[in-house]
């Protein structure tokens, strides 16, 4: 009896549960875009209805694809953070080593001045945020273009990794003022602070905790 070669199993994809048909992978993949445009323009009084509704889809599809709000959310964040932590990617190629860290604290706030719901993400959800930053790899990536940058004689040395987060999500809330004197004025800001921490510094920080 001649034998016969089972065809192989299509490969499933990193980041996917299951291989899905490619009718359900368009929907999700719309799912997840019409959410991207809700949560950053409304922040996280969005809906699910309403995802269902920019996504041109059932809110049916949108629960199989996503059992909470909070899964939906965190797969928003998620892809946030990998933007962020490709974009430290990209600052520690720069030849000059302070614009390679500015470059990136300035996307990092850019990134949140256009999403409203990222913004609070950062300010409300620190355990989601925690987990997409380690998934994406963040704390190591920001500890490197701290150190480069110190090394380089260009950051104050007192700076840690860990004073990026708060520095980051501080400028973040900054730029959703929308009354008051602070409203349009975070770019100044951002140079403000970056002004703060060059080399060599003038002020003594306190102690870590």
């Amino acid at each position: 009896m001649t034998g016969t070669t089972a065809n192989p199993a299509p490969p499933i994809e990193e980041g996917v549960p299951r291989a899905l048909r490619a009718d359900a992978r368009r929907n999700r993949d719309a799912v997840l875009a019409a959410a991207k445009r809700l949560f950053a323009d409304q922040g996280l009084d969005a809906q699910m209805p309403d995802v269902a509704r920019a996504a041109s889809v059932g809110v049916g599809t949108v629960y199989r694809h996503f059992a909470t709000k909070d899964e939906l959310i965190a797969a928003l964040v998620a892809e946030r953070f990998e933007r962020l932590a490709e974009s430290v990617r990209e600052n520690l190629e720069a030849k000059d080593t302070w614009e390679g860290f500015c470059g990136f604290i300035r996307f990092a706030t850019q990134i949140q001045a256009d999403d409203r719901g990222l913004c609070e993400v950062m300010g409300s959800r620190p355990e989601m945020m925690d987990a997409a930053a380690l998934a994406a790899g963040l704390p190591e990536l920001c500890d490197r273009l701290v150190k480069r940058a110190q090394d380089a004689g260009k950051l104050r040395r007192d700076i840690e990794w860990e004073d990026i987060p708060m520095i980051a999500c501080g400028l973040g809330s900054v730029t959703q003022a929308s009354i008051g004197p602070a409203t349009g004025r975070w770019p100044r800001l951002v140079e403000i602070i970056l002004d703060g921490l060059r080399a060599p510094g003038c002020a003594k920080l306190p102690h870590s905790p």
